[in-house]
């Protein structure tokens, strides 16, 4: 790896107050009391309608934080709007994870030497190795990565949640739709999302693209780049007219255009690991978003309902769920089934503890992957051939809600660096509880288990199909080589990796 010295730290705007969402957010909401205005963004399209606004109403600064920027329609126009907003002037700070940059240093390059413009590439691979023989030679360093989701403008707007930058998170891909979840915040809860940012800007393990690739971009550069981009785009043809269109006729789009849009205030604290996690040994606790996460939860009384697209309890998780139900707190889970994972080996630290969850009385659901087949509200899986849940969302006794890029697995809690909110609000929190109550048997299937004639346990799925009850007694839409492959992955030692 080059040596990353000499960097120039950097660090948000505070005097942002007199920007056009900086006086939005003083008129309707008092920073005394430290209450934030929020937006929920459940459908893909209004997510990235969301960012679009945001950058176009930016006047000072765009602080841009993701574990994944895809090279893609969605990709594209996001790297296009951020430099639209540099040529007006505006400060953009682009922070990016490395796992998804194979190949484009140049780009990267060409864009940070864009004037008003910088790039910095989070814990990254060296250039002049395989990035697979990496894998092995380095694992435990370039196996934990930044998975950080934040969007933040003037330092008074900001968009986190689970959403990565690319079109299966923008119901852009026709092949595959998450069902994802962000929040917009507009208030205080930006300013300490900007000092969460800053932190991982200015660590060691972030590098600005230069000095990764060695080499310096230009004028000519940086014409190249808005080519490339610009030609990408048309070549997309009716695809990129068709998301154009859809985005111009999304929900949020009509509220912004008619003066409709309304945010539900709640106080909220933002919860973030600190980067040095990255570099430290897994024992420091200390370091993790899950110490501000505990009290939360050990102070349920009622209700728990939890969205995990990858779900791995563990020993502790699953005892204290099981606490949990035991003291008549009612738990519900969320998670993918092995048909709609994307990531079909995280399926087995779950499929571990399945049964022992189950008998505590805990209420597990899996995504139905054919959903789009019987959609019924959730409208970005439009056209979609297969639906994969990607939110990551707890509501916590119709009080308050979770939102982030926090799986419930290893590998979020322990090796990778994540951030979050926790919003309190019970109108936030009683509408995604009546949304569950309504929807779930529709979208995913209750997982039972039930004793044959002989008293043997077997395992059930069900769910609500538009000729009535689907039944399955071996996971959904699956074959037996999926069914065998989990059941031999079962016998390693990979849950800490999962």
């Amino acid at each position: 790896m080059p040596e990353n010295t000499g960097r120039m730290a950097s660090h948000s705007f505070e005097d942002t107050a007199d920007t056009t969402l900086g006086r939005a957010a003083s008129a309707r909401f008092n920073a005394s009391t430290g209450e934030s205005g929020f937006l929920m963004l459940d459908q893909g399209l209004d997510a990235f309608v969301a960012r679009v606004a945001l950058a176009r109403t930016a006047e000072r600064s765009i602080d841009a934080q993701y574990y994944l920027l895809h090279n893609d329609l969605t990709g594209h126009l996001f790297v296009k709007e951020l430099m639209k907003a540099a040529e007006r002037g505006v400060r953009v700070r682009l922070l990016v994870d490395d796992m998804d940059l194979a190949g484009r240093d140049e780009s990267a390059v060409a864009l940070h030497a864009m004037p008003n413009v910088e790039v910095h590439i989070f814990n990254p691979f060296g250039r002049t190795t395989n990035r697979m023989t990496q894998f092995v030679t380095r694992f435990g360093s370039v196996t934990r990565r930044m998975h950080n989701k934040l969007f933040i403008v003037d330092g008074q707007a900001v968009i986190l949640g689970g959403r990565n930058i690319g079109d299966e998170y923008f119901e852009a891909n026709p092949a595959l739709a998450f069902g994802d979840l962000d929040v917009m915040g507009l208030g205080p809860v930006a300013r300490h999302a900007s000092s969460a940012f800053d932190a991982y800007w200015n660590h060691s393990l972030a590098y600005p693209a230069p000095t990764l690739a060695g080499e310096k971009g230009d004028a000519a550069a940086v014409e190249k780049l808005k080519e490339r981009l610009e030609t990408f785009i048309v070549e997309q043809g009716d695809e990129s007219d068709q998301y154009f269109d859809a985005m111009r006729n999304s929900t949020l789009a009509e509220k912004l255009r008619t003066g409709k849009l309304s945010l539900i205030p709640g106080k909220a604290e933002l919860v973030v690991d600190n980067p040095d996690k990255l570099i430290s040994d897994r024992t420091q606790a200390d370091l993790r978003l899950g110490q501000s996460l505990a009290p939360y939860f050990r102070e349920l009384e009622d209700s728990l309902i939890i969205f995990s697209p990858y779900f791995v309890p563990g020993r502790e998780g699953t005892d204290f769920l099981t606490s949990l139900a035991e003291r008549g707190v009612r738990v519900r889970i969320l998670t993918n089934s092995l048909a709609s994972t994307d990531v079909p080996v995280v399926h087995v630290g779950y499929v571990r503890y399945r049964k022992e969850l189950l008998r505590a009385g805990i209420e597990l659901y899996e995504m139905d992957e054919q959903y789009e087949a019987k959609r019924r509200s959730w409208n970005y899986f439009t056209g979609s051939s297969k639906a994969s849940l990607h939110a990551k969302s707890f509501v916590l006794d119709d009080k308050r809600v979770f939102v982030g890029s926090l799986n419930l697995d290893p590998r979020s809690l322990i090796e990778n660096s994540e951030v979050g909110v926790v919003i309190e609000s019970p109108e936030i929190a009683h509408n995604m509880a009546e949304w569950f109550e309504r929807e779930v048997n529709t979208i995913a299937f209750r997982v039972s288990l039930e004793k044959d004639e002989d008293g043997v346990e077997q395992m059930q799925w069900e769910s609500q199909g538009e000729e009535g009850v689907v039944r399955f007694d071996v996971d959904p839409y699956t074959c037996v080589w999926q069914r065998m492959g989990v059941g031999i992955m079962r016998l390693l030692p990979i849950d800490s990796q999962l």
